[in-house]
């Protein structure tokens, strides 16, 4: 593959450059001593990730045929900027006390309030800080689009993507709540909030923004290769990902161990367990997942139904056949060899047992 290391290094440190330079620029309207922990706080949060959703939106725009332009970075950073949104919000919702192994911005927002000694609910204030942190970061993502420097037939072609994809995420984000509180999960709807949570705007939808500010106008060829593609490779994604929830490493996904059980996310990987469980088993998992208390032990416990129901092998088994079908479909795809070679380590970083 001609993709190197070196190369996603270089893009990744181009969106890096990106966002500082836009956030410096929004320093002057978030200036004094009361507001300089938001900023200080979008600065911290920005630091981590992989910048995956910024990098399919750049090989989007090469597989369309764009060339070496700067400006295309900043554009596809403004994506980092609705990615933090997204998860600012979805640790509230969750009550998630980390995020990359830093305190998640509601908690650390809570911690100022009672350093400072001031009135009211310190968690509250937390939640409410955050909330609107997140809400800005959404502005600021649709800003960082508009002003990224590329040409207006550009912007214009794709805006309609940009806009599509904040709504996309939001929908997911009820989806998401609303199995949560309905308790059982089916195969199906599982599959549909993987897809509208995280798979249409982590893959799909920035590949189809690159792709047409490149072309300037839809293709048909664009819509197969953005589902039959991105949409695989972002359900793939969402599947390891609710994998690694359960039983990833917490020095890499930095969150503890099970905490998505502990927020009792009703995943695919729970609804194939539950759907295969025994009466004993199903009794446990009813009454330890979404425990906030669930300690190690209970922990172990779910892993091994989860493991015991052939949950995780069918899991794993669904994340290699999108991922296939995914990469399969790019050999139809009239794109240069240089961007199917991208695409194609892209999908396999983005579905890898790592987190």
């Amino acid at each position: 593959m001609t993709t190197s290391f070196a190369q996603s290094a270089a893009i990744r440190s181009e969106v890096d450059r990106s966002l500082r330079v836009f956030l410096d620029r929004q320093r002057p309207l978030v200036s004094g001593p009361e507001l300089a922990p938001l900023l200080d706080a979008v600065a911290e949060f920005l630091a981590g990730g992989k910048r995956l959703r910024p990098a399919f939106c750049y090989w989007g725009w090469r597989a369309g045929g764009g060339g070496e332009e700067p400006a295309i970075f900043n554009a596809a950073a403004s994506l980092e900027l609705l990615q933090a949104s997204a998860l600012i919000h979805d640790d509230v919702m969750d009550a998630s006390d980390l995020r990359r192994g830093r305190p998640s911005v509601h908690r650390r927002f809570q911690a100022l309030h009672e350093e400072s000694g001031w009135q009211g609910s310190a968690a509250q204030f937390g939640e409410g800080a955050a909330v609107l942190l997140g809400s800005l970061l959404l502005v600021w993502s649709g800003e960082m689009w508009r002003t990224s420097g590329l040409p207006a037939d550009a912007l214009a072609a794709a805006e309609h993507v940009h806009d599509l994809m904040r709504t996309e995420l939001m929908c997911g984000q009820y989806l998401d709540l609303l199995e949560q509180a309905h308790g059982e999960s089916t195969f199906d709807s599982a599959l549909r909030v993987a897809l509208h949570k995280s798979g249409k705007y982590s893959v799909e939808q920035p590949l189809r923004l690159g792709l047409l500010l490149a072309t300037r106008r839809p293709q048909p060829w664009i819509d197969r290769l953005c589902v039959e593609y991105g949409q695989k490779v972002g359900i793939a994604f969402q599947l390891r990902d609710d994998v690694l929830g359960v039983f990833g490493d917490p020095a890499e996904t930095g969150k503890p161990a099970g905490d998505d059980l502990r927020e009792g996310k009703r995943t695919m990987l729970v609804a194939r367990t539950l759907a295969a469980a025994s009466e004993s088993q199903a009794a446990d998992v009813r009454r330890l997942l979404g425990d906030p208390e669930l300690d190690a032990d209970g922990v172990k416990r779910l892993r091994e139904i989860i493991e015991e129901t052939g949950a995780l092998a069918a899991s794993e088994e669904m994340i290699k056949r999108y991922l296939d079908d995914a990469l399969n479909s790019l050999e139809r795809a009239p794109i240069t060899a240089e961007a199917r070679d991208a695409l194609v380590e892209l999908a396999v970083a983005a579905t890898s047992r790592r987190s």
